[in-house]
Order: structure tokens, then C-alpha cells, then sequence
């Protein structure tokens, strides 16, 4: 298990910001690695996919691959199925589940491969285990199997993760469609906030919900290990090694960093709705950062800013594929006035006084906001100096930078995309 490839997928757009997260965290040179559409392969061991398991903020899953071949028809991924050595990895008392994802495929049923799949891994170990085979769990599978066709190549692979990553065990407050902890990483990535040899920046969302990106960053700053709240796949490997991985959670342990009693603080977060402050509060407790956030209530149109020192602005705002609302201006989330919900003009008041309210007091400050309207800069009366290409699931979204400068907006040129 010390000659493995693995591949970590990530949402698309976050591809440049993983592939040097995972050279941080194994030490591994450039060469091992190679970046792909939606995911970045890594040539290494099995003792390393427990290390990114802990510590990635930005993958998805790390996924061990087990077989590439060529294919033409179910039959030939039967064969392929078979000819892995699944037991090697896990025993028949583990259930699994079959996975299955394509691009130009010349398949007709995806379902119907899957099943194969499925059929080939009972077939091997009835063959090596007496006879007995997995069980197959599609809610809590202790193994899951994940297969994907291209025109005439069938990779597949095992997971190592189990449950998504992004699901990092602190987070059971949430409220409407909240920001997955892996994308408000990404934001925090593309930012550059955490990066560099100095002091970091203040850090504020004021428009927090239940605390997604603040609490993301708290816990960058104190260096706590992303997966160190839950259990992973791997852990009912055969492969899996608990002196090791014991070593790798104490060592984890051991390298949070908290600040001194009477430091000031360096994260904030605020959020119209004071349930959902409550519900950001207590997410905070359970990630172990409550004691390094600041969280208040008020409306982003009126909120000054939180400290004396120009920081950074993290934002992810509603939008109406998320939140049937108001639109951008979804009064749940902002407060801001009683609009009506149809009336695309009041949108575009909300943001352009959202803006004129920065420019105002927040002289200095450098606001990133996440969405998928391509058309929000016009609407804030503003001029990006950056924008980073980011999806949010099956949305495309674009990661906007403005630099906050008293006035007119027209004070900054506009840089190339990312």
C-alpha cells in the first residue's frame, strides 16, 4: 500500500488552491501530483491518504484508484471488477455501495454497469472468501465503491473518506441552504487571507448564517486539523494502521494553536437574524473556536465596521437558486427593508447601497463576495479588481474582489481574471 494513486476531487475552480494544500500537507514534490478537471491526482501511500483525510479543507473525498482499463460494453467492466483484489482492502462483513458517473459514455444504462460493478465485487469474494459475499447498504455503507466511464476508459476507485468531507462533525446548526465548509474554504483560499509570513488580517461576513466561513477561518488560523471532530472509511480498512493513525491525531493535536488570554480578536461575523447568530454560536463551541470569533447581530446595510484595522470581507449572499426569497435581497437573511419579492430595481437599490455603505465607513477593507450573477459589480456601482471562476455545486459562480476606496469606484483598474 506505500505505491498507491489517489485522487481528491474538489468542486471546479478549486483545483489550483488543492493541489498546493496537498503538498503542504504530505510534503510530497511537485511531480507527485497532477491537476485534472474537478479534482487533483496524487501518486503516494496509503498513510498519506489518512493525512489528507485529517487536514484537507478543500477535497471532497480521497479516493484510492484501484483499476483503469479500457472498456466496451458491461461485460469488460465486469472483468475489470474482478480482477481487483478487493480483499485486500476490506472483508465480507463490510457492506458497500456502487457509485457510478460518466462523461460520453457509450453506454446505454449507467445503472445497469453499476450493477455489474456491484455483481463483480460479490463474485470475488465468493470465489476468495468461501462463498461469502458484502451485503449492499445504500443509506451507511461501510464501503463505498466509485466507477467512472469515459468514452472507452473505466477507472475505479475506493473511498477512504466515507461520509463527504465537507461534513467536518461541528456543524448541526444550520439554517436554508448553507455553504458547504470545503467551498467557504475555497473562498478563504482564493482570498489569500491565510497565506504569507505575517500577522493575518481581520476577517468579517456580515452576512455570517450559521457561521460556514468565519468559523472555517477561525479554525485555519488556530491550525485545528479539518477532520479531527470525525471517523473515516479507511478506519475499517485492512490497511489501516491504529498505532498510526493515533500518531497522526496526537501529532494533530498538538499543533493547534489558540491565542493568548487578552489577545484581541481577529474574526467576526454578524447576521440580520438573531436565530441564526444563536445557531453560528453554537457551531463555533462545538468546532472549538468560540473563544476566537466575535458574533453580533445587525443588518449589513447599517453593521460599522468591527475593529479599527482594514481587514477582509468574506461573503456568500443568497441568491434565488438557493433561497426562494427576495432574491439577493431576501429580508430572512439581510433585513434590509420591506421589498417586494418580484421587483428585480429593489435588488439592485439593496446592493448598490450595500456598496455606497463600504465605501462609506469601510475605507480600506477588501470585500470578496461568491454568486452566480455575473452582473453584481453594475449592480454595486463597483469595479472588480479580481474575479475567480467557482462552482457551488451544479452552480457557476464567480468569486468577486473589490477594494473598498472612499468615492468613486472607478479608482481601481480592473486586473485579468484568475
Amino acid at each position: 500500500m506505500n505505491q498507491l494513486t489517489l485522487f481528491l476531487p474538489c468542486a471546479a475552480g478549486v483545483e489550483d488552491y488543492l493541489a498546493p494544500e496537498i503538498l503542504r500537507i504530505t510534503g510530497l514534490p511537485p511531480g507527485c501530483i497532477t491537476k485534472q478537471r474537478g479534482g487533483v491526482a496524487v501518486r503516494t501511500s496509503f498513510g498519506h491518504a489518512m493525512l489528507l483525510n485529517l487536514w484537507s479543507r478543500l477535497a471532497q473525498r480521497v479516493l484510492v484508484l484501484v483499476s483503469h482499463t479500457e472498456y466496451r460494453n458491461e461485460q469488460d467492466i465486469y472483468r475489470a471488477t474482478m480482477a481487483v483484489p478487493w480483499e485486500q482492502w476490506f472483508t465480507p462483513k463490510e457492506s458497500i455501495k456502487v457509485e457510478i458517473t460518466a462523461q460520453h459514455s457509450p453506454l446505454t444504462s449507467l445503472n445497469f454497469a453499476a450493477l455489474k460493478v456491484k455483481d463483480a465485487v460479490c463474485d470475488r469474494f465468493r470465489e476468495t472468501s468461501g462463498g461469502v459475499r458484502p451485503d449492499v447498504d445504500t443509506q451507511w455503507p461501510d464501503v463505498r465503491i466509485y466507477a467512472h466511464l469515459t468514452t472507452d476508459q473505466c477507472s475505479l476507485y475506493i473511498d477512504t473518506s466515507g461520509e463527504p468531507l465537507f461534513k467536518r462533525g461541528w456543524r448541526e446548526d444550520k439554517g436554508d441552504a448553507p455553504l458547504k465548509e470545503t467551498l467557504a474554504a475555497a473562498m478563504i483560499a482564493a482570498s489569500g487571507w491565510a497565506e504569507g509570513e505575517g500577522d493575518l488580517l481581520p476577517l468579517y461576513d456580515p452576512c455570517c448564517g450559521s457561521g460556514t466561513v468565519v468559523i472555517e477561518a477561525a479554525q485555519i488560523a488556530c491550525n485545528i486539523a479539518a477532520g479531527s471532530m470525525r471517523r473515516f472509511a479507511f478506519e475499517k480498512y485492512k490497511p489501516f494502521r491504529a498505532a498510526e493513525w493515533k500518531a497522526m491525531k496526537a501529532e494533530a493535536a498538538e499543533a493547534v494553536v489558540k491565542p493568548e488570554p487578552g489577545q484581541a480578536t481577529l474574526i467576526y461575523g454578524s447576521d440580520v437574524s438573531h436565530r441564526m447568530v444563536d445557531f453560528a454560536q453554537r457551531n463555533a463551541e462545538r468546532a472549538g473556536v468560540a473563544d476566537v470569533i466575535e458574533f453580533r447581530g445587525g443588518d449589513a446595510l447599517q453593521r460599522m465596521p468591527p475593529c479599527d484595522t482594514p481587514g477582509v470581507m468574506l461573503i456568500n449572499p443568497p441568491y434565488g437558486e438557493r433561497i426562494e426569497a427576495g432574491g439577493f435581497a431576501g429580508k430572512a437573511r439581510f433585513g434590509a427593508r420591506e421589498l417586494p419579492e418580484t421587483d428585480a430595481d429593489d435588488d439592485n437599490a439593496f446592493f448598490s447601497k450595500l456598496a455606497a455603505h463600504w465605501k462609506k465607513n469601510y475605507s480600506g477593507w477588501t470585500a470578496w463576495l461568491l454568486t452566480p450573477d455575473l452582473k453584481l459589480p453594475g449592480k454595486m456601482r463597483l469595479k472588480e479588481s479580481r474575479r475567480v471562476p467557482m462552482w457551488n455545486g451544479p452552480l457557476e459562480c464567480q468569486l468577486f474582489k473589490f477594494e473598498m476606496v472612499k468615492g468613486s469606484a472607478r479608482a481601481r483598474p480592473e486586473a485579468p481574471a484568475a
